[in-house]
Formats: structure tokens, sequence, C-alpha cells
């Protein structure tokens, strides 16, 4: 038998920094669900975030440390209503 523990890492708080909608520093993430320059999704410890802008490049991500730094123009930060992380967002959306 296999003897596997998950080592659960401490919740970092979610806090969000916007600088001149040009960089964005995010902390409390757990998982990108997915990324293309006009759109960034994600799991923080807040709750599902649906980041949207022009020309958004992910500089720096850390999952392990909770850490995202995004480049670009920003201009729309939402949380959404996860209900649990079943399914992926598009499921979510088709519903």
């Amino acid at each position: 038998m296999v003897f596997e523990e998950k080592i659960r890492k401490p919740e970092v708080p979610s806090s969000i920094t916007l600088q001149a909608r040009r960089k964005l520093t995010l902390t409390g993430v757990e998982d990108v669900e997915s990324f293309d320059e006009n759109t960034i999704i994600l799991y923080t410890t807040g709750g599902l975030l649906v980041i949207r802008g022009q020309d958004l490049h992910i500089e720096k991500l850390n999952i392990d440390g909770g850490d995202l730094s995004v480049e670009g123009t920003v201009d729309s930060l939402s949380y959404e209503d996860t209900n649990g992380r079943t399914g992926g967002f598009w499921s979510r959306l088709f519903k």
C-alpha cells in the first residue's frame, strides 16, 4: 500500500495591488484556470477572480507562494461565485 502524505500550505490572504492600470500584483493565488492576452481566470483564497484587459502578460507566477504579477492594460477585476470547484470555468458558464 502506498502512503501519500498531503502537505497543506498555510492559506495566504488574497490581496490585489494595481498600479496605474498597467501592473497588477496578487497574493493568495491557488491556481490559474486559463489565460490569454485579454482574460486571465484564476482561483484565489478569496474566490474565482477574472481579470480582463488588453495585452495581458503573466510576468511572474509562483503557485507555491501564491504570487502572481501581470503587466498590460487592466480593464476589470471581478470575483465570480463558484459554488465549489466542480468542473471548469466553461462548464459553470454553460449550466
